[in-house]
């Protein structure tokens, strides 16, 4: 050790004080759960107490100074704290995967290690992740995105032709005839193509060209994304959005992130969550006052509220944004989901052709579409596309290049999303496996939606409007004033005790309506119908027996 040290204080005597930087190295050691400076841990003074291993005091008093510097940034603490981090990022809430959520993954846990609870699984009813649920995937779909994810299965006699053809197509277009390539930005230009061809046939002949179909992470990469293109201006001028209240919280926690103004219009509850337009006057007007409207968003299917929109509906929006110069921005990622009798799916795009060109030549509109909702269910592959009508050349190439800087989409995503608008066909092999699949899921999904309505209108306290199509019930809960109290006292929503009650007492995971948004005084919670009809028969009968429990309880 003494060798060392000689020939350490040696080299700072050669160097100066350019050896400090080293000597910190051998003289930090933890302290207290802190890095610390201990001069003398290494080198003891000498008997005189003077110098250490032959320096001066002045010198050793220059070293720790320079040490001290040198570790400045390790007692200063973080970097990043929740004083330094955006603000912006402080205001995003999620209620999907919130508070919640997190209580169900800790519940999880605790089973899994042994704890007694008044169940023995976690029933999570709160988001719409059909796989997860135990639907089964389209057997085609999965056929050709192995034989694109493995090309030599093309070999493979065990695989249908026109599942071999789809994904030797898919192949051609990428780089390298490889799907682990990038794409371009706005995606595979075939799929692209296809994407449009869905379109025309889905419309009824109205035209869609692939120039202005942009493929996408989810449709949830597609809406921040135009968000982005939006929101401008300061104060009064800043950007306002119109969002639907109930609405799926992808749009609240956009907004909260890019600063601009949330506008909300609400949703009739009593006329089954319809959409008036003399509402969305009255929230426009109310809005103009303290930002600048520039956009409004329509959910149909509805999330949460699960409602189809009437064509007459449809109309009367496109004309309100036309009147009042607004971007309309269309999610119908639930386009298939649709149950009641009487009601059926219109695609805005249709709609606004239908208007005739004083429309259709002006009207702004973005739709989205994806491949986690509908009969597909797939969330995890991330597919999605948007198609933009009447958008500037130049906010085109705006566009353009802010989708460029996050390269492209999940490039399996996209072959997902081509065999979505392009399923197998009368006289292909799977033709008779992929209808038989899809509409044997839409049909339960049918079911499960009368059911879910049939047995909550049998609990007095829960009124729930029929869920006419996409993946949810949104019913109304009453919650005695006792149990208001204790909520306030809590600090949290009376709906996020009643959910986190329900929670702890059966496993079952649902998410409160405040989280989604609803008027003052009512409350509610989100479910999914997706479980399997008989473990959705055991959740609905848990609620039933819960509500009547909760509200004894509190009256």
């Amino acid at each position: 050790m003494l060798s060392f040290r000689s020939a350490l204080a040696g080299r700072l005597r050669q160097e100066d004080l350019g050896g400090c930087a080293l000597i910190s190295a051998f003289w930090l050691h933890k302290s207290a759960g802190r890095v610390m400076l201990n001069p003398l841990r290494l080198f003891p003074l000498s008997s005189s107490r003077r110098t250490v291993c032959g320096l001066s005091t002045t010198r050793c008093g220059l070293i720790q100074r320079k040490m001290t510097e040198n570790a400045v940034v390790s007692r200063r603490g973080k970097v990043l704290t929740m004083d330094t981090i955006n603000p912006s990022v402080k205001k995003v809430e999620y209620a999907v995967r919130g508070p919640i959520v997190q209580r169900a993954l800790q519940i999880e846990k605790e089973l899994k290690e042994g704890a007694k609870k008044p169940f023995t699984e976690v029933i999570k009813a709160n988001i719409g992740d059909a796989h997860a649920m135990g639907q089964r995937p389209i057997t085609f779909f999965r056929q050709v995105l192995a034989l694109c994810s493995y090309p030599a299965l093309l070999d493979d006699p065990s695989f249908p032709e026109d599942a071999k053809s789809r994904a030797r197509r898919i192949l051609q277009f990428c780089g390298g005839g490889s799907i682990g390539a990038y794409s371009a930005s706005q995606g595979i230009d075939c799929v692209r193509q296809d994407v449009a061809r869905y379109i025309e046939l889905r419309d009824g002949g109205v035209a869609s060209n692939p120039d202005n179909i942009y493929l996408s992470t989810g449709a949830s990469d597609g809406i921040v994304t135009i968000l982005k293109l939006l929101v401008s201006g300061e104060g009064e001028t800043r950007t306002g959005v119109m969002i639907p209240i109930p609405q799926y919280p992808l749009y609240s926690a956009a907004l909260a992130e890019l600063e601009a103004v949330q506008i909300h219009y609400f949703l009739n509850e009593e006329r089954c969550w319809s959409l008036d337009v003399s509402e969305l006057r009255r929230s426009l007007e109310a809005a103009r006052q303290h930002c600048c409207p520039r956009a409004i968003c329509i959910i149909n299917p509805g999330n949460p509220t699960g409602q189809v929109q009437s064509r007459q509906c449809i109309e009367d929006v496109i004309r309100f944004a036309a009147e009042e110069g607004l971007f309309l921005m269309a999610d119908e990622v639930y386009q298939d989901n649709v149950y009641a009798e009487g009601c059926q799916f219109h695609s805005f795009k249709k709609v606004l052709f239908e208007m005739g060109p004083e429309y259709y030549n002006t009207v702004e509109l973005v739709s989205f579409h994806s491949t986690s909702k509908c009969y597909m269910g797939e969330c995890g592959f991330r597919g999605g596309y948007m198609e933009v009508i009447n958008m500037d050349p130049a906010v085109v190439a705006q566009l353009t290049k802010l989708l460029s800087v996050r390269l492209c989409p999940p490039v399996p995503g996209q072959a997902l999303m081509d065999l979505v608008v392009n399923p197998p066909q009368p006289g292909e092999p799977s033709y008779t496996t992929f209808l038989m699949e899809r509409n044997m899921t839409l049909n339960a999904m049918a079911e499960k939606a009368r059911l879910t309505e049939e047995i909550l209108n049998t609990v007095p306290g829960i009124i729930c409007n029929p869920v006419q199509g996409a993946m949810y019930s949104f019913p109304k809960i009453a919650i005695p004033k006792r149990a208001v109290q204790e909520a306030k006292e809590k600090g949290v929503a009376p709906d996020m005790l009643y959910c986190m009650n329900l929670l702890d007492e059966t496993g079952i995971c649902l998410v409160p309506g405040s989280g989604f948004g609803q008027q003052d005084g009512t409350y509610h919670f989100r479910m999914t119908i997706l479980p399997p009809t008989e473990k959705l028969k055991i959740l609905l009968d848990k609620v039933k027996d819960f509500h009547q429990r909760f509200t004894q309880q509190y009256s």
